[in-house]
């Protein structure tokens, strides 16, 4: 552990009581935006500019024969 990642002397880790793990995964998933993609659809959109491309053509094309 380097020097800055240690804990200052006026600290102690009794102090600062029991963590919980998981405590706040719930609240993260309902708000967060990461989907992950299945391995043979992630070869296909190699990044985030790929699958964004590809859904707003699709969205387009959704728009299209919605009329």
């Amino acid at each position: 552990m380097s020097k800055s990642e240690e804990m200052r002397a006026q600290y102690r880790r009794e102090d600062l009581g029991k963590g919980v793990r998981g405590k706040y995964l719930d609240r993260f998933q309902e708000s967060s935006n990461v989907v992950v993609l299945d391995e043979d659809v992630a070869k296909a959109f190699p990044n985030s500019q790929a699958v964004n491309e590809a859904l707003r053509g699709l969205l387009q094309l959704a728009h299209r024969t919605d009329v």
